[in-house]
């Protein structure tokens, strides 16, 4: 009876909650109020990088002005209150009435409604890095401040913004004679990125010198407060940015007077754009390699940095390979390159390209990679014909190229032989029983190793994986803190000693890239606290260690599902609590109880749940662990800050970012 009775509240509650559920519960947010709810989507995150990207949108929008034809001059600033201005002398945001909201300028229009600009068509730009058409819409969401004067027909406009909303309508400040184009000034809002968050003036150096090799024709022209280089030196106060040279000067500077295996640098641009695009690129290659890595590649689309690479950078790739077989098939060496690969070809190459075109399209709102399929061919047609004159009229560099390429295959084949041999006896060096449970393959490719936290979840692990390709190495506890120990305590540290062991790797100057057994190294850590600081010393290792393994893109981080939502039939794992709320809105959306689960460890998961979430390429995610080169001073600081001896220097780091720190799901 009591149980008939419950059945019966919950059904009369269920009833309620239904009758309840009206149009008035269906939320609609308007304007730029999505940008300040979840800047994540937009900015990818309230982080140091997002922070700086508000500047990356802006100077976006002067350099397509430059692009374009209309620009010949970018000043950048950065004041005392921590105020950032972007001027141009282009043709100016147009203020007269939007044609749709002809109460509204079109400058009201594009800083406050998304998906709005002069971009979206061919008329006003050919190119553009903003296409996605929500970039200065966005700072504006996300500054406290932001205001926008308009020099246009010999008269200046100032409009002002709060949080994305607009301070009464435009004004007229009447004529001006010497002055023509636009000015954005703006703050970041401390309700988003924290009260301590502020522009770094190294940063938007870089960033604003990298800009000006983009597009040889533009100044872009650099001043700072004072108060703002304290803690960078190095950093003028003023300076002028332009080279005629492009790229060619950029990577000349790069290479700092290292030697070269050729006596010049190739470099070009394709002949003014067809309606294809056009493409610029400098290339070389150095014995000596790029500080810790042997080779880089940096790629731009419409001036915009794409550090994932890309559709252009495989386009330079396929053309500078293909060209080199070509030189080597006329100077009767063809049967010598016939097991060279691009990655033999492309080793100690310094190598900068960058594209203008129409469409680009973008992996993530921070256009971090270039997908067009047709980029690929553009940049390999207009590469292809020079570099083939270039090797023809240079017989002496060609030869020189192609014994580079042709040694560096021979090495790697070497190399590959031995650590084959190694794969067969590295079980029967550790000799720890249910330690590494090594895969079968017996080469490294397409092979990974995942380096486990603790016994309970390298069982699950090892029930979960491909035999084949992916091994599992189990690590007692929290590793030593190299940060902080001699390099004789390093060697003695029996967990370190197996991991090294298990990867086939020597440490520092020990270390060589071709050693590693695997071509994934995988860190597979519980998504909780205990779990990152695992993984902070797990990467902390690699990146004091093992640099070149970072530097090659061969380290990840697991990402494990913290919640599990079931709803009827229907299972979906949410990575962490606002992955967790996103779901709830999008995908549970219709009747009946969303059951929330939350896994303590990994150890929690059966290997069913751990492969599919977790393991299985095809439904997992991983994060790729990188090195901001360009800002390498700040990031080796950072690791020393808060991993280093210096406890003092840890405890006022927190005390600056404690802010930052999200207690939701604790």
């Amino acid at each position: 009876m009591a149980q008939s009775k419950k059945k019966d509240l919950f059904q009369d509650k269920k009833a309620a909650a239904e009758s309840n559920y009206s149009a008035k519960d269906i939320e609609v947010l308007e304007g730029l109020e999505p940008v300040r709810l979840r800047p994540g989507m937009y900015i990818g995150g309230t982080d140091d990088r997002a922070l700086h990207h508000l500047f990356a949108e802006v100077i976006d929008n002067s350099m397509d002005e430059a692009v374009a034809g209309h620009a010949s001059r970018i000043e950048v600033e950065l004041d005392a209150d921590g105020f950032l201005s972007v001027m141009d002398n282009g043709r100016g945001i147009p203020i007269g009435p939007h044609p749709k909201f002809p109460k509204k300028s079109a400058l009201e229009v594009i800083m406050t409604e998304l998906h709005s600009g002069g971009k979206f068509s061919s008329d006003a730009y050919e190119t553009s890095g903003g296409l996605h058409g929500v970039g200065v819409s966005v700072v504006n969401a996300l500054s406290d401040f932001l205001e926008v004067e308009v020099a246009r027909n010999k008269e200046l406009h100032l409009m002002k913004f709060e949080r994305g909303k607009p301070i009464g309508k435009i004004k007229n400040l009447g004529t001006i004679n010497n002055r023509r184009g636009t000015k954005v000034r703006f703050h970041p809002d401390a309700e988003i990125f924290g009260p301590k968050a502020a522009f770094r003036a190294a940063k938007l150096f870089t960033m604003a010198r990298a800009k000006a090799y983009l597009q040889p024709g533009v100044e872009i022209r650099w001043k700072c407060a004072p108060e703002k280089l304290k803690m960078t030196p190095d950093i003028p106060e003023t300076a002028v940015f332009h080279f005629p040279g492009g790229l060619s000067d950029y990577l000349k500077e790069t290479l700092a007077g290292k030697a070269q295996i050729t006596s010049d640098i190739f470099s070009g641009r394709s002949k003014k754009d067809t309606g294809h695009g056009r493409v610029e690129w400098a290339i070389t290659w150095s014995p000596e390699g790029y500080g810790e890595a042997d080779s880089f590649v940096r790629s731009y689309c419409n001036t915009v940095p794409t550090p994932g690479g890309g559709t252009h950078e495989a386009g330079l790739r396929a053309a500078i390979t293909k060209g080199l077989r070509a030189y080597a098939d006329i100077a009767g060496m063809g049967k010598k390159t016939s097991h060279v690969t691009p990655d033999d070809v492309m080793f100690g190459a310094g190598a900068l390209v960058s594209v203008f075109i129409k469409s680009p399209e973008f992996q993530g709102q921070t256009k971090d990679r270039l997908s067009n399929s047709e980029a690929a061919r553009l940049v390999e047609n207009a590469v292809r014909d020079p570099f083939d004159h270039y090797l023809a009229s240079s017989p002496k560099d060609a030869n020189l190229l192609l014994e580079w390429a042709i040694e560096r295959a021979d090495e790697r084949i070497k190399r590959r032989k031995a650590r084959d041999v190694k794969r067969k006896s590295a079980t029967k060096k550790l000799r720890l029983p249910g330690k590494l449970a090594d895969c079968s393959r017996k080469g490294s490719e397409d092979t990974e190793i995942f380096i486990v936290e603790g016994d309970s979840a390298g069982g699950s692990a090892k029930q979960a994986r491909s035999r084949e390709t992916q091994a599992i190495l189990p690590l007692k506890g929290k590793i030593l803190n190299v940060e902080s120990a001699t390099m004789a305590k390093i060697q003695a540290n029996a967990e370190i000693s197996d991991l090294c062991t298990a990867l086939g790797i020597g440490l520092g100057k020990k270390f060589e890239l071709d050693d590693l057994r695997y071509e994934r190294v995988v860190i597979m850590t519980d998504a909780d606290v205990d779990g990152a600081h695992i993984a902070a010393l797990l990467i902390t290792f690699f990146y004091r260690y093992t640099p070149g393994l970072i530097e090659a893109g061969q380290l990840y981080m697991a990402m494990p599902p913290l919640y599990k939502l079931t709803q009827g039939n229907k299972t979906i794992y949410a990575i962490d609590d606002a992955h967790r709320a996103e779901l709830m809105e999008t995908e549970f959306t219709g009747k009946g109880k969303v059951e929330v689960g939350r896994f303590k460890g990994l150890g929690e998961m059966n290997p069913a749940q751990l492969k599919v979430t977790t393991m299985n390429p095809a439904t997992r995610t991983l994060a790729r662990i990188t090195i901001d080169n360009e800002d390498a001073m700040t990031t080796e600081s950072l690791v020393e800050t808060l991993m280093g001896k210096k406890s003092e220097l840890r405890y006022e780091y927190i005390q600056e970012h404690a802010q930052f720190v999200d207690v939701s799901g604790v």
